[in-house]
């Protein structure tokens, strides 16, 4: 009777445990990052598993050895690498229409083209004073698109610092979080609810961490997460328990560089995905395109200037600076105040004479200063329209990649109603067995 008591014993205590790994993984359907776990039963044989006198050696039951966390390191390591080349795509779209706001936003070009136009005006009519004025507040309306264009990337800048240090911080964080989780892990009895409970939290941490900066990932017989930024070769953020921080720099020429700082000093990180590679991405782009609005602004100013230095204002004075230079085209602005100013005239040719405007057409012409801002304007449009492209597609790897991993990991809600039912019916079977050994111990003592 004992072995009977003892079986259904058994069977009760270990489909409880089937039960209750069944119900969790319902109540957990719907859970971010949660992976399916199964009860493993397994038969508990007899000690001898032979014969032994006229008694034959049967079973001792059903036993649940521990938890199964369903997971395929392969297709999780898909869908990190598939996360990473996304993040980078998305950041660099998102810096990328950041930077073609703020090259179209002053409208430029079109300021440069009604400057030069307003010159046309004043030499159908040198003397008069409206044309005059005119270009006089156009060449204020050019200096001040020039300068807000420039100011608007110099705002970039700084928000581009923010996001950086913002990634940085976060690197550092959940490098924090999952030595946490890996001393978690080392402590964990293996096959237990708590393991599994641990390794869900190892995968969400390493899922956020790839989507900063693409990762190279091993795992110890643990489940200890050891991760290096960028490739195999590249710098190692957590190994066991220990973390490493992250910084950023920036340097002179607006390029952004992430290090991890480690128990062996500092080391520069090279992310080729993530938002990591996207930043350090946009600070290139942002520093590119103030490279060529600086030139475009020193070019177009010079070039003015020199125009008006070759000739003669209303007055038959030499021409004044127009404008105001720096460095940069943050520093424009408009030096002259009076409109009579305007050298429309050649050397000693009169105030009626315009051939020193010509001169400014013709500098219009070599210059080519609407141009090129198209050309800036443009070549950030077609990059930023290719990159979206990219990002779709790759947006769509990553959600073939995830479903591919749910596939295995995930929990479905049909097949755990049906093990639920069998479980259950398997709990009450191994009730009736308790029931049957009371039932036939007692009769036994009825007979005595």
């Amino acid at each position: 009777m004992s072995d009977l008591l003892g079986i259904g014993a058994s069977g009760v205590k270990a489909y409880q445990t089937a039960l209750t790994t069944v119900s969790e993984n319902i109540a957990n359907a719907a859970t971010p990052g949660y992976a399916k776990r199964t009860a493993d039963l397994r038969e508990v044989a007899p000690a001898t598993g032979i014969s032994s006198g006229s008694r034959l050696a049967v079973g001792q039951g059903v036993l649940a050895s521990g938890i199964t966390r369903s997971a395929d390191t392969l297709r999780a390591a898909d869908v990190r690498n598939a996360s990473a080349d996304l993040a980078r795509s998305d950041t660099s779209v998102e810096w990328l229409g950041r930077i073609q706001t703020a090259l179209t936003g002053n409208q430029l070009g079109d300021q440069l083209g009604s400057f030069f136009n307003a010159a046309k005006s004043v030499a159908a009519d040198p003397t008069a004073s409206a044309p005059r004025s005119t270009m006089l507040e156009q060449a204020k309306t050019v200096a001040g698109s020039f300068s807000a264009t420039g100011t608007a990337l110099d705002s970039l800048d700084t928000d581009l610092d923010t996001t950086a240090t913002q990634a940085a911080t976060t690197l550092t964080t959940l490098g924090a979080a999952l030595a946490k989780v890996n001393d978690g892990l080392g402590r964990a009895q293996s096959g237990s609810s708590g393991a599994a409970q641990l390794a869900d939290q190892r995968d969400s941490i390493l899922d956020q961490i790839s989507a900063i900066s693409d990762v190279s990932v091993t795992t110890d017989a643990a489940g200890r997460a050891s991760v290096k930024l960028g490739d195999a070769g590249g710098p190692a953020l957590v190994v066991g328990n220990q973390a490493a921080s992250v910084s950023f720099s920036r340097g002179t020429d607006g390029v952004i560089a992430f290090s991890l700082q480690g128990q062996n000093g500092a080391t520069a990180v090279t992310a080729s995905g993530g938002a990591l590679a996207g930043i350090a991405e946009a600070g290139t782009r942002i520093a590119d395109a103030r490279k060529q609005l600086d030139a475009i602004a020193t070019a177009f100013t010079s070039g003015v200037n020199a125009v008006q230095a070759q000739g003669d204002d209303l007055s038959g004075t030499s021409g004044a600076p127009l404008f105001a230079t720096g460095t940069s085209a943050t520093d424009i602005s408009v030096a002259l105040t009076d409109p009579n100013g305007i050298a429309a005239a050649a050397k000693g040719a009169g105030s009626r004479d315009t051939a020193n405007l010509a001169n400014l057409a013709t500098l219009r012409t070599t210059g080519a200063f609407e141009s090129k801002t198209t050309a800036l304007v443009s070549n950030n449009a077609a990059t930023l329209a290719s990159r979206q492209q990219v990002a779709d597609a790759q947006g769509s790897i990553r959600d073939t990649a995830v479903a591919a991993r749910d596939a295995v990991s995930g929990v479905n809600l049909d097949s755990e109603a049906v093990d639920l039912l069998r479980f259950q019916q398997a709990y009450s079977a191994s009730s009736r067995v308790i029931q049957v050994a009371r039932d036939t111990f007692q009769s036994i003592l009825d007979i005595r």
